[in-house]
């Protein structure tokens, strides 16, 4: 029985199979990080170069590409040198780091989706106000405030859980260090004390949940009583790559932590995280560049621009 005092590393799961599986899980994952990195780094270039795009929406999108580079940058370079290294450890401060800047960046990035919906709400509802109710700092606030609450739940979840006596082992059942995993390890009881800081990180996601689907309702209200063609379908683009990435954020990360326990399984584990954890920081710059016309025709500016000086 190991004592978390006693335990100076971490045994992460390894990709099962062969070794020429464990090098297609590298490549695998290095083609996903390599198009997260262009992706996200290419949306946060272009809304800083280009000034037209210095609006609220934009600047809401320029923290949401760092959440994303930040969130996958935690965990898949690790997992990769563990596949490419025929390795499966992590040192005990790796793993807290690990642990509490993941739930940082993704609890921030919730936030952010919800501050997002409510700059659409005001954008189709109240379009008037837009200006004055979404002025310079109130941006600022907005995107400080979920930096900051994603600071401390990630402050909050770490303290609480590395604070518990790890009396089952090292070994983690995932590619990374998260709540689930780590909690597994905590003695019988002990856990309960984490469970209460997970019950109110759940109410407090509720409600940005609740204020996302009454802000989408109000916004197809609205969007639905345009009376051109042409004007709801210019609503609707500036909406639905937004609530795509909010399902997609939604359901994957839903379903990974609140799947029964009879649904669970290393390898139903394994995929739900990478769908949660390492699909969506690549997948999101695609859905906001392909419906976004402004992002597309100040990005082949910016690329035109770096040529000609060339």
């Amino acid at each position: 029985m190991a004592n978390s005092s006693s335990i100076t590393h971490f045994l992460l799961l390894p990709f099962p199979g062969t070794r020429q599986l464990q090098l297609l899980h590298f490549c695998l994952f290095l083609a996903i990080y390599l198009a997260a990195l262009l992706g996200n780094g290419l949306i946060i270039t272009t809304i800083a170069w280009d000034h037209h795009l210095h609006t609220p929406m934009y600047f809401f999108l320029l923290n949401l590409a760092l959440f994303d580079l930040g969130a996958i940058s935690t965990t898949v370079p690790k997992s990769m040198d563990n596949s490419l290294r025929d390795i499966r450890d992590i040192s005990y401060t790796g793993c807290v780091l690990e642990f509490f800047f993941f739930i940082f960046l993704m609890s921030a990035e919730y936030f952010l989706l919800s501050t997002m919906s409510y700059d659409r709400y005001i954008a189709i509802c109240r379009p008037l106000h837009y200006e004055t109710l979404l002025g310079s700092s109130v941006c600022l606030h907005l995107a400080a405030a979920a930096w900051a609450m994603g600071f401390l739940t990630a402050l909050l979840h770490t303290a609480n859980t590395f604070s518990l006596p790890l009396c089952q082992g090292n070994v983690v059942d995932q590619f990374f260090c998260e709540i689930p995993q780590i909690l597994k390890l905590s003695c019988s009881t002990s856990y309960l004390r984490e469970l209460w800081v997970i019950v109110l990180s759940a109410c407090l996601f509720f409600v940005c949940f609740v204020l996302i689907v009454v802000s989408y309702v109000q916004i197809f209200r609205a969007v639905l009583r345009i009376p051109s063609q042409q004007g709801r379908h210019k609503a609707f683009a500036t909406c639905l790559p937004h609530l795509a990435v909010v399902s997609l954020f939604i359901s994957t990360g839903f379903f990974a932590y609140l799947k029964p326990s009879s649904f669970s399984s290393p390898s139903l584990d394994l995929g739900v995280s990478v769908l949660y954890s390492v699909v969506p920081p690549a997948v999101n710059p695609l859905i906001y560049s392909l419906r976004n016309q402004e992002l597309k025709a100040a990005l082949s500016k910016w690329i035109t621009g770096c040529f000609q000086k060339q």
